[in-house]
């Protein structure tokens, strides 16, 4: 847009330019015409005095004559003028140029039209087609962060239209393939455990059978010594899988990595602010970020961004929408960034089990989601030094639930 307005700018420049130059060269012009006229009238007055004509008459005949008198070389004049000897005496012609400046007017006028058309075609040019261009520049580069949950705000801009309701579309498709793929992870998960706990029951049994038939409950030694290595063989096996699977199963699955970097945190809040303001509005739900310092935070951008908008989307679910609040504290070397919803819905009893992977409380009955947004800001968090924790707040408000508040504890570079 910069780039735009300093072409803008240029444009103008040189129309301007190019109507100054016009006046200059018209003005030129004028200045020449004017003289042959006034020539002309001063050469027929002069006939006609010399045929006899009054010079009163004569001056109020032509225009560009303003006084005939006898030349006196002595007598000061303010007025252009030329001598001219008529019957043997010399005169004085005091005259004027008038020009017409009705061509001049008519340039400026259409020049100024020519301007404000210009300049009326750039603006509409910049609002309506280069400025919905750059706001949607960043579209693709958000949906490849994964950022999903901020909708693509619709626009009635008959170029752009379409286009930003077909990329909601696709948010919103790649929105439900992210929570569908979460399901099946879910799923998966709890195959595996489910696995792991039924191989361990047949193998206590295959144990029992095999320490019995080593206490000599089979009647020939080459059989019970052939059961006793096969099922001792077949436990083993059963025991290394079921370490496998348990051990796959405490794997993050997720793949989470994190790219730690230094930044201000008033880069962080201004993404945070722009994603959020109309989101909020649009729900009816104040929102507001208090005053804080603009310190050197390190961690990563886009990951610590990922993390509150994973707890201001849980604010959104489960508050109350009355209000969201974002404050800030330091501890230590450390900023404190606490997300506060109006609107305690869970039990407090339930809350420290909150980060945990899959869980989800008694208030999301009637909620969408797969359990895994805290556990993923958790997992972040420490993986970037940091850490998250949330609890229940006693509302200042008669009649209320009480508060709900996440903080995000942030190593400072």
């Amino acid at each position: 847009m910069s780039r735009f307005r300093k072409i803008a700018f240029l444009i103008l420049i040189l129309e301007v330019l190019l109507l100054l130059g016009a006046n200059f060269l018209l003005l030129g012009n004028m200045k020449k015409g004017p003289g042959k006229q006034f020539r002309v009238d001063i050469a027929r007055a002069a006939n006609e005095i010399r045929n006899g004509s009054s010079v009163a008459q004569i001056t109020e005949k032509y225009d560009s004559i303003q006084r005939i008198t006898p030349f006196d070389p002595q007598e000061k004049v303010n007025n252009d003028y030329t001598v001219e000897e008529i019957n043997g005496t010399l005169y004085r012609f005091e005259y004027r140029l008038r020009a017409d400046i009705r061509p001049l007017i008519y340039m400026n006028v259409g020049m100024a039209v020519m301007i404000l058309t210009s300049a009326a075609v750039l603006v509409y040019v910049g609002r309506r087609i280069l400025r919905p261009f750059h706001k949607m520049s960043n579209l693709s580069i958000e949906l490849a962060k994964g950022n999903l949950s901020a909708p693509v705000k619709a626009d009635k801009n008959k170029f752009f239209g379409r286009f930003l309701w077909g990329i909601n579309m696709l948010r919103d498709n790649l929105e439900t393939n992210k929570e569908r793929e979460l399901e099946l992870q879910k799923d998966k998960k709890t195959l595996i455990l489910s696995l792991s706990h039924d191989i361990k029951t047949p193998l206590s049994a295959i144990k029992l059978y095999a320490k019995a038939l080593d206490e000599d409950i089979y009647d020939t030694e080459e059989k019970r010594r052939e059961a006793i290595s096969g099922i001792s063989h077949n436990a083993d096996e059963i025991e290394r899988y079921v370490s496998d699977i348990v051990t796959a199963s405490k794997e993050d699955f997720l793949n989470l990595e994190v790219k730690m970097s230094d930044f201000y945190n008033a880069e962080l809040m201004t993404r945070i602010e722009t994603l959020y303001n109309e989101k909020f509005a649009s729900l009816h739900t104040k929102f507001t970020i208090a005053e804080y310092t603009n310190v050197m935070l390190s961690a990563d951008q886009d990951r610590l961004e990922e993390v509150l908008q994973n707890i201001l989307e849980n604010a959104i679910k489960y508050g109350d929408g009355r209000w969201v609040r974002i404050d800030f504290d330091d501890e230590e070397d450390c900023r404190l960034i606490t997300v506060t919803n109006s609107g305690c819905s869970i039990k407090e009893e339930e809350v420290p089990h909150l980060f945990e992977s899959f869980y989800r409380g008694s208030n999301s009955e009637k909620v969408n989601g797969s359990g895994l947004g805290l556990y993923i800001a958790r997992s972040l968090m420490r993986m970037m030094d940091g850490d998250i924790f949330a609890k229940c707040l006693p509302s200042k408000e008669e009649n209320s639930a009480g508060d709900f508040a996440v903080t995000v504890v942030v190593r400072k570079a």
